[in-house]
């Protein structure tokens, strides 16, 4: 359970800034209100959820970018409690599909991987193990240390390595997966083995219907009532810590205001950018963070195109999978008595794709969708829209935990949490929820509390 205040964390209200109106910064925020603390969040953006922003395609409102809730996302389920929206959750028995050698495969139970033609059988049997031997790994720190595509190979073998293993980390990585360690791939099994029920072994997905336009509605109204200042359209641009000890912050429109802390949560290259007095080696370790980046095309159909939601993709295309959205969210109720359909391409912070005109990237799309798909058709698509982030996800490289800037910055007040620091998990709503209740009750706050009594 989250932890909120107690007689021994009673101290004289301060003003905190939290910076980044993602969900990590919206829960610390509420965590910190918790503790009778003053609280502004500022985001950049014109609205609130970074990630989880929602947006309009034609009359219907939804994600930017794909999300669901797991049976084990525990943390968002207790935010979801809090604000009144967890009874609500619809859970889904979902499907996995596999594209491979220009066939598409069902994917969802042992039977039918059992069948799945483009492993023989030693193949299946050592891609099994790999899956199993992963998810009762307890000590992921040591698989930081190994290359993936070494641990891969390892315990795979190199015929699955080739078929399976390798196209799926390009459509994720691209090349960068040659500097991924074997602890990105531990994380996305771990992740699995906690979608699927005991004993029925089956994935389990659930959404709040109103999708996370909803959740941030009632989040925010909630957060306004325990009298927290919301501030969107507000990029930071410099931070510095005066000599009286408050932290002067400057916002892009010019105006300036002090704070006794500021609590950081966007990306950390962001961060070395607007704290000139950040140590140099700490400003580096920011600086050095490598991300991911997505471009992701949604499209409003008017037929599902599979049964799946989620279609992984061995051969080469440009995209990284195919998640058929409304194989979970209700088409009838959410989405007009359409179909909503995902198409994610990962890229590198730096990759030129990131800026791609949108009909540009979405020519390339619907062509590869009528190579993979002989019934769809481009009069079936009611609605197109492309939205891309630079900072999505940051890689986990070897002996990524080590390389970490630290929470608690070398200027008093000045606190840097954001998701570059999900160390055992992947990146997901509920992981950097629990990151910041972690962060906030291990490192920042003490560090406060120490700060406050000298």
């Amino acid at each position: 359970m989250t932890q909120t205040s107690n007689p021994s964390d009673s101290t004289a209200p301060a003003h905190w800034l939290v910076v980044g109106g993602g969900m990590m910064g919206l829960s610390v925020a509420q965590q910190l209100a918790k503790r009778h603390q003053k609280v502004t969040i500022c985001e950049a953006a014109p609205q609130f959820g970074g990630l989880t922003s929602a947006w309009n395609l034609n009359d219907v409102v939804w994600d930017r970018f794909y999300h669901v809730t797991l049976l084990s996302d525990t943390r968002l389920r207790e935010l979801l409690t809090e604000i009144g929206l967890e009874k609500e959750i619809r859970w889904v028995e979902t499907k996995t599909g596999f594209y491979a050698g220009g066939k598409l495969y069902s994917m969802s139970n042992t039977m039918e991987f059992l069948r799945f033609p483009p492993l023989n059988l030693i193949e299946k049997l050592r891609l099994g193990g790999t899956i199993w031997l992963a998810s009762k790994i307890k000590n992921w720190q040591r698989l930081e240390k190994i290359p993936v595509a070494d641990w891969l190979q390892k315990w795979s073998g190199k015929g699955t390595f080739q078929k399976i293993w390798l196209p799926l980390l390009r459509a994720k990585l691209g090349e960068t997966y040659k500097q991924a360690s074997a602890a990105f791939i531990w994380a996305h099994i771990s992740r699995m083995y906690k979608a699927r029920r005991s004993g029925m072994k089956v994935e389990m997905f659930g959404y709040v219907p109103g999708g996370y336009a909803r959740i941030l509605d009632e989040l925010g109204k909630s957060l306004q009532d325990q009298g927290v200042e919301m501030q969107a359209d507000s990029p930071v641009q410099d931070v510095h810590r005066q000599p009286d000890g408050k932290i002067s912050v400057t916002f892009k429109d010019g105006r300036q205001e002090s704070y006794d802390n500021v609590l950081f949560t966007i990306p950390s290259p962001l961060i070395a950018k607007v704290c000139p007095q950040l140590d140099p080696h700490q400003k580096k370790q920011h600086e050095n963070i490598q991300y991911m980046g997505v471009v992701c095309t949604s499209l409003l159909l008017k037929k599902p195109i599979s049964p799946y939601y989620v279609t992984n993709i061995t051969d080469d295309v440009p995209m990284t999978a195919v998640i058929e959205m409304s194989t979970i969210v209700d088409p009838e109720k959410e989405l007009g008595g359409h179909s909503l359909v995902y198409l994610p391409k990962y890229l590198p912070q730096d990759s030129p794709g990131l800026q791609e005109p949108d009909d540009v990237i979405e020519e390339r799309f619907l062509s590869t969708l009528e190579g993979m798909y002989d019934h769809f058709s481009r009069d079936q698509v009611a609605a197109v829209r492309t939205s891309r982030a630079k900072y999505v996800m940051a890689l986990p490289t070897l002996n990524y935990s080590k390389n970490l800037p630290p929470v608690v910055t070398s200027v008093p007040g000045l606190y840097a949490l954001n998701a570059a620091h999900i160390v055992k998990g992947n990146l997901n709503v509920n992981e950097t929820i629990e990151l910041g209740d972690e962060k906030l009750n291990e490192e920042v706050w003490p560090d406060f509390l120490a700060r406050s009594t000298k």
